[in-house]
């Protein structure tokens, strides 16, 4: 037993004399740790006689919590005593700048959601939302894309196993939105799109898509054209020649690609337009699919093609934003390197 109490004392004596946190640590794994003494004290409880056992344990519990409870309290003192001198500036000069705070900023992919979001109200759109998760009704069939068109195969679609779909264009969201609010109509549409896709720097497996769709009276091609024209003018910030190519679409007819004179190199005629790596030379990009509503695909929301009209667009965000500032890696957007994203930090 005297050993037990010289060893306390000891140690007390040494949580005494602890000068900082770091020796105080030493302390208590020197008394307390898994090699500790205490524990090399408990290690002889089995070599002593059974009547002296009860004892002995209570001794050395008795004085593993004397130690602790002196080594909690020497904590105190000098956590304490290291939060004076901070205050008093001890060790530091309080009158250096602190650590500064970094701002961050919207995803261009955001930005310029917002700023069509814009553009469009502006219009007399409306803003609607639609589930990822689709129904094959809606993603497919509603919109004349057949049960044998390759869209629907595995290597294009992520089919999952309840027979739905995640939706690979917001093109859906046009049939949910005539159900439910009829004609005439102006909505767009904007949000995340997944396709079986292999990513490279032009293709990737999510991406971004603005639907736009408006429904009413003798709607037209020329409506199409001078709505995508006002669009594409304020979200390049200049003045842009377009043209329509034929292109077919299922739940669209007569269908185009919408195409914008290169803003790389200036378009065709151009001297760069020669040497222009993005256009190939023809002075074009290709933008936006888009056309008159199919006759059935108004059926599909409910309307009489006999009475209603209408034009559809589907807006790559991701293109628009690589046109508009000269991005030549899709994978960019999103692979969170903060030297990217920082460039589109607004002011």
């Amino acid at each position: 037993m005297s050993s037990l109490a010289e060893l306390q004392a000891r140690a007390l004596k040494e949580i005494r004399e602890a000068a900082d946190l770091e020796g105080l640590k030493r302390v208590e794994q020197v008394y307390l740790g898994k090699k500790g003494e205490l524990r090399q004290q408990l290690g002889q409880l089995s070599s002593l006689p059974k009547e002296e056992r009860p004892a002995f344990g209570k001794a050395v519990n008795d004085c593993k919590l004397a130690i602790s409870e002196a080594l909690e309290e020497r904590e105190r003192e000098l956590q304490a005593a290291e939060l004076t001198a901070r205050l008093s500036g001890e060790g530091f000069d309080p009158t250096e700048p602190g650590q500064p705070f970094e701002t961050g900023t919207l995803h261009p992919i955001s930005q310029i959601t917002e700023e069509l979001v814009d553009v469009f109200q502006g219009l007399g759109f409306s803003w609607l939302d639609g589930p990822e998760v689709e129904f094959e009704y809606y993603n497919f069939d509603a919109l004349g894309i057949p049960g044998d068109h390759p869209a629907r195969e595995s290597h294009d679609t992520f089919w999952l196993k309840d027979g739905n779909v995640l939706r690979t264009h917001t093109s859906p969201v046009q049939i949910r939105a005539m159900e439910r609010f009829g004609a005439p109509l102006s909505v767009i549409v904007p949000g995340r799109c997944f396709r079986n896709e292999t990513v490279d720097a032009s293709h990737e497996h999510t991406f971004y898509q603005m639907e736009g769709l408006m429904v009413g009276r003798d709607i037209s091609v020329s409506h199409l054209v001078y709505t995508m024209k006002t669009c594409l003018r304020e979200i390049l910030k200049r003045d842009i020649e377009i043209r329509l190519r034929p292109g077919y679409f299922p739940f669209v007819e007569p269908g185009f690609e919408l195409d914008v004179n290169c803003p790389f190199c200036g378009g065709i005629g151009s001297p760069d337009c020669k040497n222009c790596k993005v256009c190939k030379q023809s002075g074009w990009i290709e933008m936006l699919p888009c056309g008159m509503v199919h006759p059935d695909v108004l059926r599909s929301g409910g309307l009489d093609p006999e009475e209603w009209t209408g034009f559809a667009f589907g807006l790559g965000l991701q293109r628009l934003v690589m046109v508009r500032y000269g991005v030549n890696d899709i994978r960019d957007f999103t692979g969170g390197d903060l030297r990217f994203l920082r460039q589109f930090t607004r002011v």
